[in-house]
């Protein structure tokens, strides 16, 4: 051990290991002295803030952000500075500026919007609101009002007709079919009734999820994917929003000549149409219930929803699509539609469960003799009668056929 240590130390004392640690210390220090930072200086002061023109909208004045003192939180009476000091070191940043943003004061921004400069709407009380600003207004209607009722009258009426359902049963036919049939709808009626109904039920069903999912969804289906399906829901509807107008416009037009109201449909309302009774009111070729479902929801609240919804989808022209706008728009939307979503539960659950032959008559467009008697007996009768053809696409085939044609 001695004779290795005294090896050791004699190649330490060498003048070749000498030469290269000095070598190595000259270039450690050289490197040092390259990376060392240089000292820092103090900030300098900030220069002073220039003050706006006086004449600037709103009672908010701008600041540049590059004149802002970056430190000035940094001293040690920041929290006890008065409104004056802190407008002077870091102007836009005092409780009087905030509160007039907060009262919905505009000021000026640049951005090529309409409400740039505007950051919190000014105070408004819409129905069901207290007096807040606009942004808090909308949103207590909504969440106070349209969601917890909207949701309960919808889960009241699919109760209500599963307990119609359970007690009452499907309506059948008292009396044999007869194997002749009426045409109750053309292929045209059926292909506007079937494109109308396919896009109601996409935009119900991406409604429904959008606003009550998060109650019953993302529970069971968790964020990430509720989230995926609701945004693939929401384009769905945005998409489908137009095509349900137009078929809505077209199912209008196409059914208007038969619903008008007539003397037999008070006797018919006033009798809930029999269902409650052993045999069904009289009616001609849609009922007073069908007829009320085509004004009130076709009609009236297919407008309100259509007008509302092209709104929201941003597809008008020449209008302002501003907060206060785009709020107002979806109130009125999400009412009208669960309105008409209620409404419209009814009249599919009659065109399917409910009544005996209701579907067939809609995929098929016949129903036979027997079901027209019973159901639309003052249309069964005008057929007989040979007011109304009780083959229309025939009939109608048959008069172009002998029409004179054009040489």
């Amino acid at each position: 051990m001695q004779r290795f240590l005294t090896a050791g130390l004699r190649q330490l004392a060498s003048p070749a290991f000498l030469a290269a640690a000095l070598l190595a210390l000259s270039v450690g220090v050289a490197s040092a002295q390259a990376v060392k930072p240089a000292s820092a200086q103090d900030d300098p002061a900030p220069p002073a803030a220039t003050a706006p023109p006086a004449t600037q909208p709103g009672g908010i004045r701008s600041a540049n952000i590059f004149e802002i003192a970056p430190d000035a939180a940094t001293d040690p009476k920041y929290s006890e500075q008065t409104n004056a000091e802190r407008g002077r070191v870091q102007p836009g940043n005092n409780a009087p500026m905030w509160r007039d943003v907060g009262k919905g004061v505009t000021g000026y921004s640049s951005l090529p919007y309409p409400e740039a400069g505007n950051m919190i709407q000014g105070f408004v009380q819409y129905p069901g609101s207290r007096l807040t600003n606009a942004g808090e207004a909308w949103r207590q209607v909504r969440n106070n009002w349209i969601i917890p009722y909207g949701g309960s009258l919808l889960l009241i009426a699919v109760v209500a007709l599963s307990l119609f359902y359970f007690g009452k049963g499907t309506i059948k036919l008292h009396g044999s079919e007869t194997g002749r049939v009426i045409e109750r709808f053309t292929y045209v009626e059926r292909a506007a009734h079937w494109v109308n109904a396919i896009t109601f039920v996409v935009l119900a069903v991406s409604g429904i999820v959008m606003a009550f999912g998060k109650f019953f969804l993302l529970p069971v289906l968790g964020s990430t994917l509720f989230g995926w399906l609701t945004y693939a829901l929401k384009n769905m509807h945005n998409f489908a929003g137009p095509l349900f107008a137009v078929s809505l416009v077209v199912v209008f037009f196409t059914f208007l000549k038969d619903n008008w109201p007539s003397k037999e449909d008070f006797a018919w309302i006033m009798k809930a149409g029999g269902l409650f009774g052993g045999s069904e009111v009289p009616s001609h070729r849609f009922n007073a219930g069908e007829k009320v479902v085509f004004w009130g929801g076709v009609f009236f609240l297919g407008l309100i929803v259509v007008g509302s919804g092209v709104f929201l989808d941003k597809i008008v022209p020449a209008v302002e699509y501003t907060r206060a706008n785009m709020q107002v728009a979806s109130m009125i939307h999400g009412v009208a539609t669960i309105l008409m979503m209620a409404m419209f539960l009814g009249h599919i659950y009659m065109g399917t469960i409910g009544m005996q032959g209701a579907y067939k008559a809609m995929k098929t467009g016949y129903v036979d003799e027997t079901w027209a008697k019973e159901h639309h007996e003052l249309w069964y009768d005008d057929i007989k009668a040979g007011k109304i053809p009780a083959h229309r696409t025939a009939a109608a085939a048959a008069a172009a056929s002998d029409a004179p044609r054009v040489a």
